[in-house]
């Protein structure tokens, strides 16, 4: 017959209590309950919450009072186990149905709850024998949750006076709401960078940033010996990089009672509005192709898998493939790369055509775009044209002048509200609703169009066709860090990559793969390129093209020959 055990509960909101007198009488009271009942004492499972609350139920979610009530749950508690606890209200502050809940729960398991403030003991022979016992209980719990609730009431008001105060400048302390991230610490008078964990996190949000996967950014930090979260798994560094980039430039979020409150500045900057910006773009582009390379292929694409090159017959993504390596007619082995298109090989496959032109060497396209940027005219042609950020900071006008619109309506919105003596109309709280939703949606496309913006703004300059130069040797050698550097810059630089797989030569009527490459600042260039050679036949500017299988340029300048 399996015996039962007595277990000791303790818990502190504040971790700063756990040094009071309670700990120590609690653990001598355990102590000598389970002598004088010739039970043994489970120090095994010593369980303390410390600066968890229970008027939130942490304690519950994500504590050691969680752990034994599903261990009660699954049967793992000896029935007759004894648990012992300072008073009712170190159990729970939650409502008090949910309160009784969980210690009818306890109780129901043919387990005692003994309080050490007064002695008092809760099972269902004390019950039966004494009914009052359980209203007694439901007003201990009552009040606790009273009191709590009171407090975080008290609490609230305080923070929300300080969020309003930061953000009108009259206030420059503390805000003792939540913790701080990870690479935040505060040092008895500030908040400032940790030393350890702040420059490992930085450098996962640059790796991603240049287009880095979970997967290589932990392999790499493995290499170094460096952790930056409890548990070093590919989605807690994904769910790092995709957090609100206004976190990492030192901002911070507040919700109160429903409020929302946006704090600039509050923490130290880990990166700057540039990078964030950047990392912005960079977690959106993620998301249009969740399979960005980068992360476990040996040999990354330089442009696949950041969203922009797409088919110039169908507008499908463009997907890089790395055969086996196979061996020359004199036994040199090598790595055959190609770029193709999955959606004309189905719909070849489908209709039992030819699929010769749903695909293309890589090396071609990579030299192509290379060649035509290492060369300085072509940058400067490239990168001083177009007028895609004037457009841009119009569009964000239009963003903010809507906002404001929704802000005004808002406001009108609530002052009928305080001034309504009686309840509102369903249809204008279903109005404020929408309002309110239109409002956040507005709000974000104008943080994406500002982050677009500042990229733009950054757009690298012609001196950087020096950096494309040094970068191609390397990057058709399939050299790793050569290829994501030039991942980078090929993201920062263009928009967008069409392929026509089918492209024809005007001239002598050979095949051909022409590609239109679209920079950010709005200007396009056709790129002619060989399909057997892999040789630039031309460089054109381009004003319209049709979007036929076969590219038929309206308007173009010849740059090159």
């Amino acid at each position: 017959m399996t015996v039962g055990k007595v277990y000791s509960y303790s818990r502190f909101s504040a971790a700063k209590q756990a040094h009071g007198a309670s700990t120590a009488r609690q653990a001598d009271y355990a102590r000598k309950w389970a002598n004088e009942h010739g039970l043994d004492l489970d120090e095994s499972l010593s369980m303390r919450d410390e600066g968890l609350s229970a008027y939130h139920q942490k304690h519950v979610k994500s504590g050691a009072l969680g752990i034994f009530l599903a261990a009660v749950t699954a049967g793992e508690i000896p029935p007759g186990s004894v648990l012992i606890v300072e008073g009712l209200d170190r159990l729970s502050r939650a409502e008090p149905l949910l309160a009784q809940a969980q210690l009818t729960q306890i109780i129901n398991a043919d387990i005692t709850v003994v309080t050490a403030s007064d002695g008092k003991q809760y099972n269902r022979e004390k019950l039966k024998a004494n009914p009052m016992d359980l209203v007694y209980s439901l007003l201990v719990m009552i009040r606790a949750h009273e009191e709590s609730e009171t407090k975080s009431k008290r609490v609230g008001d305080a923070v929300r006076r300080k969020c309003i105060g930061w953000q009108d400048g009259t206030y420059r302390g503390r805000i003792v709401c939540g913790n701080p991230p990870s690479w935040i610490r505060w040092n008895g008078t500030a908040h400032e960078l940790h030393p350890e964990m702040a420059p490992a996190i930085r450098e996962v949000l640059l790796k991603f940033i240049e287009g880095y996967g979970a997967v290589r950014i932990l392999q790499e930090l493995a290499d170094k010996g460096v952790r930056v979260t409890g548990e070093e798994q590919p989605w807690n560094i994904s769910r790092l990089c995709y957090r609100d980039p206004g976190i990492f430039a030192g901002n911070r979020v507040v919700k109160v009672a429903g409020e929302e409150f946006r704090l600039s500045g509050y923490y130290p900057a880990l990166l700057t509005e540039e990078e964030c910006a950047r990392l912005q773009i960079a977690a959106a582009n993620r998301k249009r192709a969740p399979r960005a390379a980068g992360g476990k292929s040996e040999y990354p694409g330089i442009f696949t898998g950041l969203g922009i090159a797409t088919c110039g017959a169908c507008g499908a993504a463009i997907v890089s493939q790395n055969h086996n390596r196979k061996s020359t007619k004199n036994g040199t082995p090598y790595l055959y790369r190609r770029l193709r298109c999955q959606a004309c090989e189905i719909g070849a496959n489908k209709l039992r055509q030819n699929q010769t032109f749903s695909g293309c060497a890589a090396k071609h396209i990579e030299r192509a775009i290379l060649d035509y940027c290492s060369d300085q005219f072509n940058l400067e042609s490239l990168l001083t044209g177009g007028s895609k950020l004037a457009d841009l900071k119009i569009e964000h006008a239009a963003v903010l002048g809507r906002i404001a619109n929704l802000e005004q309506k808002q406001a009108k919105f609530v002052d009928a509200a305080l001034n309504e003596d009686t309840a509102l109309p369903a249809a204008l709280i279903a109005k404020m609703r929408d309002i309110e939703a239109e409002l956040k949606r507005e709000q974000l496309t104008a943080g994406a169009v500002a982050a677009n913006i500042k990229a733009l703004a950054n757009t690298p300059d012609t001196n950087t066709a020096a950096l494309w130069s040094s970068l191609r040797d390397g990057v058709l050698g399939l050299d790793y860090e050569a290829r994501m550097k030039c991942r980078q810059l090929i993201e920062d630089t263009f928009s967008k990559v069409t392929i026509y797989f089918r492209g024809t030569q005007f001239a002598s009527g050979g095949p051909t793969v022409n590609l239109v490459l679209s920079s950010k600042t709005g200007e396009q260039r056709l790129l002619v390129v060989d399909r057997k050679t892999g040789e630039t036949i031309s460089a054109t500017q381009v004003l319209l093209i049709e979007d036929t299988p076969v590219v038929r340029v309206v308007k173009a300048r010849t740059l090159t020959k």
